[in-house]
């Protein structure tokens, strides 16, 4: 009996050896040794290898995307093009001036002095040589009266010679002959100095007329720089006047194009503050380039009568070339580098340069003279693009 405790101990436990059921008893009890689990059953090949076939197709699929894609490659660039065709063109050169009279003098006075009066006010209209200002004439007027003294002192001086000379011509043989040269010597200084006394107070009267400041041009004035009591000089601008009749409009051409504007050409006028377009024509063009500015004087006439304030800005087109037929570009498409001008044309997918003769101007479009037929495709933009680049056209 107590065998059998032993070995339902035995059974209790989770692993006993045999060395172990040997102390339990003098009987030596059969080993119990579990059974070994079966492997499971193979899954089957042919789920296997499908499940790798779609792995595989994947992974081609994959690479053949990624060598169509071409991802570590730098796309082509995208551009717009333009067909070239031949039509109108007009150059036309951009310009802002003035409105200023045909003629018009700022004044200044010939002589220094004190302003004592002003006779016209702004926009009243003169006429030539009238009286505009005076300035004080007390100085010059005493020049004057010392002028005349000296001019009758001269004429007694003259009687006195004169009378000298006939009296020794009358003594005839009585009288010597040193004396009667030196009584015709005397008539003639003093003829002399009467003429000089007469030159001097000529002088002083114009000198006098002076002080009074007059119009030298019939027209309006504009503007007064000066009040009463104020000192003046020939530096000192008192007054401007201009002929309002006639208006033009005044501005400078840049010496670029200076060879390119003529008398004729038209122009279209707008007057600022204006949607009106006026048609005009150049009348005058400046032989000279102004050093300082490098700029060229034109002035611009309105074909019908003109009414406006003297320094109205005036925006002008002035008509340099118009063409009846040509072939433009845009400036962006111009390369303009050491070797001469270029454009890209896109020919089968690239860029491929073309040597370009163009008119520079300011404009948004240039002529293009040489290089350039009908039907050719030229890139709008050519910045950062080269010869034989790879493109897209943009649909």
């Amino acid at each position: 009996m107590p065998v059998q405790r032993e070995h339902s101990a035995s059974q209790g436990a989770k692993k006993t050896t045999s060395s172990q059921i040997a102390q339990v008893g003098q009987e030596t009890l059969p080993v119990v040794v579990p059974p070994v689990a079966s492997a499971p059953a193979a899954a089957p090949k042919t789920k296997s290898r499908r499940w790798m076939w779609a792995v595989g197709g994947v992974l081609v699929m994959g690479l053949a995307g990624l060598f169509y894609l071409q991802p570590w490659a730098t796309p082509a660039p995208v551009v717009m093009v333009e067909t070239v065709a031949l039509g109108p063109v007009t150059r036309v050169l951009a310009v802002n001036g003035r409105i200023a009279g045909v003629r018009s003098v700022d004044v200044r006075p010939l002589v220094s002095g004190t302003l004592v009066e002003v006779l016209v006010a702004e926009g009243d209209i003169v006429t030539r040589n009238q009286a505009l200002m005076q300035l004080d004439t007390a100085t010059q007027q005493a020049v004057v009266r010392q002028a005349v003294a000296g001019l009758d002192a001269a004429f007694v001086a003259q009687d006195d010679a004169v009378a000298t000379l006939a009296r020794t011509r009358t003594l005839g043989a009585n009288v010597a002959r040193v004396v009667l040269e030196t009584a015709v010597r005397a008539e003639q200084a003093a003829a002399q100095e009467v003429a000089r006394m007469t030159a001097l107070l000529d002088q002083a009267q114009i000198q006098l007329e002076k002080f009074t400041i007059r119009a030298p041009i019939p027209g309006t004035v504009l503007v007064l720089n000066v009040d009463p009591g104020q000192s003046v000089d020939p530096a000192t601008v008192l007054l401007s006047i201009a002929d309002l009749g006639t208006l033009v409009v005044e501005t400078d051409v840049d010496e670029s194009y200076a060879t390119q504007i003529r008398t004729g050409q038209p122009a279209a006028l707008q007057l600022s503050g204006e949607a009106e377009v006026r048609a005009g024509h150049v009348s005058f063009v400046s032989q000279r380039v102004d050093e300082d500015t490098g700029g060229l004087v034109v002035r611009l006439t309105p074909d019908a009568p003109l009414t406006a304030p003297i320094g109205l800005t005036v925006t002008a087109n002035i008509t340099v070339d118009d063409r009846a037929s040509a072939i433009t570009v845009p400036r962006a498409a111009i390369i303009s580098d050491a070797a001469a001008d270029a454009v890209l044309v896109a020919v089968d997918g690239t860029a491929q340069r073309r040597a370009v003769e163009v008119i520079d101007w300011p404009a948004a479009r240039l002529i293009v003279t040489d290089g350039l037929a009908p039907g050719d495709e030229v890139i709008a933009d050519a910045t950062g693009l080269t010869d034989g680049q790879a493109i897209q056209v943009a649909p």
